[in-house]
């Protein structure tokens, strides 16, 4: 079992930078892969990035490609989502989720999700 906690949101303005991070417990960290979310006002929640247990492979969705960048620290148990160049459309509620299985695509099965933080980008 996996227990995951998000922190580093916030209020930004457009083209700011906020780096999030997520702190997992539990289940020996370097054996999964870890994944971020988004659920903004109104739509469904959507896979933001995703990479393997050792950070080799990443996975983004199209719309934050060049922008946010996934990474983890398997020393520390913690993976960040470092966002750059932030949009009023990137506002939503973002949350890490743990892929004990796969290798943290956009298909896998995401469990065990942390509380969420949220990230406000004011225009």
């Amino acid at each position: 079992q996996v227990q995951l906690v998000e922190s580093g949101g916030g209020l930004v303005q457009a083209g700011g930078s906020l780096r999030l991070s997520c702190a997992a417990s539990g289940r020996t960290f370097s054996s999964y892969a870890m994944g971020w979310f988004r659920r903004a006002p109104g739509k469904e929640r959507e896979f933001v990035a995703g990479i393997d247990w050792s950070g080799t492979s990443k996975y983004y969705t199209d719309s934050i490609k060049g922008r946010f960048t996934i990474s983890r620290d398997n020393a520390k148990n913690t993976v960040y989502l470092q966002m750059n160049s932030l949009k009023p459309e990137d506002t939503a509620v973002y949350y890490c989720a743990a892929d004990l299985w796969g290798v943290g695509a956009a298909g896998s099965s995401f469990g065990s999700w942390g509380q969420g933080t949220q990230v406000t980008v004011s225009s």
